[in-house]
């Protein structure tokens, strides 16, 4: 999964930031939200960096805008019909599979260098050691071999049989002519010391369409052609990734020609769009894509209120999603009563649900020992106030306004919330990453069809010092079951067995809310008039990584 949301970045040259201007059609200045809190592939998942490395670079596999698993960095889709998908057993005894890719011929690093087995080798060697804090330990943990049959293929044995077996996920090579030195240095402080935060323009490091040429922390990235780059060309000579993390703000820009286009995936609020829709009349395109983006409250299940499942249940109980869902959204967005989107084939349409029941959340909170006091606030035995701690990304006025809300919607309840907001690239990289917020995180998660979500869930996920703060289970949520399910699911190849499994998952996330859900988001696309062909997934593969199809009308 994706955060939808900064390290230090060194800069790596003068970034020049001025408006792409109607008149220029070999560049194209796109706005969002968030900057990344780091350009490495394969540390700290965040839908900005996300979006910024679908120019730049290419991952083996990637869903596409149908929503089918294709070969973007290798040449065939590895099978059990074709022979490059093998059942083997483990030297344990227990049923493996072999797994064999081959890299296209033509890809190349922006030196010239071909992107080779190597480059998969030197990635699988870093995520298998655990100090260096990649993402997706899982993957590394049960890919226990990987054997080099070329320059341009090889072979991943793992240690068990999974229905997704195809998808490679987050696992991407790196330049190992660049990056093994360093890594071999010193793992545990290799992300700091990466050349994609330390010499972010250096060519070599870039595989896509577009290269990194410049980078402002904080404002915004400079990408230019890549030279060697051998697929279609793209349209424009330059492209320019502005962050402005006030949306208002970037509409302003937008409006100004400051900005050509809004990049949904992180733009502007579909209500908000829609209203600068009514107001620009053709001056711009407008597109908003349902799709595997879920709004939600992480909770901090180390503050002992909130460990408490029942006061957990009492908040959602207290909040009035559908009346948020209609006035604040224009009713163009979906409540959500689990993680899983009703679009994706995994979901449940039986799962429990938690209407809008101020009685029933007093009731829960009065059995959790929480009584109101005479300023309305409850508070336990010991006289402490039940109090919130809610967070999210500052600048975002749609979030922002739910705050506001929720706020109010909580003290109806007898309970406290307390705003306290920060940037994206500090939330994200610091805040949550590390666990140091208090009380409720408010941010959404982006995921691909069928996402078994075990970063997010799995007990083994929490992030640790120990582990380098990899994993993405920031609530700290416990559940032996939910480890079991989460350990079965991808095992499963029988479906209807496997939706059984997708059910009971669903079920206990709904009882035990380690997260609270909030609704799945529309994104609001908004480009200029004579720009055609970007096409919104709707899931984690970003409209970006298809950019060399975008063309000036």
């Amino acid at each position: 999964m994706i955060r939808a949301a900064m390290m230090g970045l060194a800069a790596t040259a003068a970034l020049a930031l001025p408006a792409a201007g109607q008149g220029q059609r070999d560049s194209l200045t796109i706005g969002i939200t968030q900057f990344p809190s780091t350009f490495h592939p394969n540390i700290d998942s965040m839908a900005a960096k996300s979006y910024v490395l679908g120019f730049t670079r290419r991952p083996v596999t990637a869903h596409g805008v149908d929503w089918q698993l294709a070969c973007l960095l290798c040449e065939t889709l590895p099978t059990l019909e074709n022979g490059l998908a093998q059942r083997e057993t483990t030297p344990e005894g227990k049923p493996g599979l072999r797994v064999t890719y081959r890299l296209r011929g033509d890809a190349r690093w922006g030196d010239g260098t071909p992107v080779s087995a190597e480059d998969l080798r030197f990635a699988w060697e870093a995520g298998r050691e655990p100090a260096t804090g990649f993402g997706g330990a899982e993957f590394y943990r049960s890919a226990y071999e990987l054997i080099v049959e070329d320059a341009r293929t090889v072979t991943l044995r793992f240690d068990k049989v999974t229905f997704d077996f195809a998808s490679l996920g987050d696992f991407q090579p790196l330049p190992a002519h660049v990056e093994r030195a360093r890594w071999q240095q010193e793992p545990r402080t290799y992300r700091s010391r990466t050349a994609y935060d330390t010499e972010t323009a250096n060519p070599a490091l870039w595989s896509g369409p577009y290269r990194v040429t410049a980078v402002q922390p904080g404002a915004g990235v400079t990408l230019e052609r890549n030279p060697a780059w051998q697929g279609p060309a793209p349209a424009f000579r330059r492209i320019q990734v502005r962050t402005v993390e006030n949306t208002a703000a970037l509409e302003a820009q937008l409006l100004a020609g400051q900005v050509d286009m809004i990049a949904g995936e992180l733009g502007l609020p579909v209500e908000q769009a829609a209203a600068l829709e009514r107001r620009s009349g053709n001056r711009f395109r407008f597109a908003y894509k349902p799709g595997l983006i879920y709004e939600h409250m992480d909770l901090q299940l180390d503050n002992p209120a909130l460990a408490d499942r029942r006061v957990r249940q009492a908040l959602l109980l207290a909040i009035d999603r559908a009346q948020i869902v209609a006035r604040l959204f224009e009713g163009r967005q979906t409540v959500a009563h689990s993680s899983v989107n009703p679009l994706d084939p995994a979901h449940d349409p039986g799962v429990r649900q938690w209407p809008f029941d101020p009685a029933r959340a007093a009731a829960l909170l009065d059995a959790a020992g929480w009584t109101r006091g005479p300023d309305g606030i409850r508070r336990n035995a010991a006289g402490e106030r039940l109090q919130v701690e809610l967070m999210t990304t500052a600048g975002n006025r749609a979030r922002e306004a739910v705050q506001q809300v929720i706020q109010g919607m909580w003290r109806g309840a007898g309970i406290e919330a307390r705003i306290r907001n920060e940037p994206p690239r500090v939330l994200f990289a610091e805040t949550l990453s590390k666990r140091r917020f208090q009380g409720a995180a408010l941010f959404a998660w982006i995921s691909s069809p069928e996402n078994v979500p075990r970063s997010t869930l799995h007990s083994e996920e929490i992030p640790t010092e120990a582990r380098n703060w990899s994993g993405q289970n920031y609530p700290g949520y416990r559940n032996p079951e939910m480890d079991a399910l989460l350990e079965a699911i991808p095992q499963e190849l029988d479906r209807p067995k496997r939706l059984a499994l997708w059910s009971r998952l669903q079920a206990i996330t709904a009882e035990d809310l380690p997260a609270l859900p909030l609704w799945f988001r529309a994104d609001a696309h908004v480009w200029p008039a004579w720009l055609e062909n970007v096409h919104p997934t709707g899931h984690l593969n970003p409209s970006s990584l298809w950019v060399e199809a975008w063309r000036v009308r």
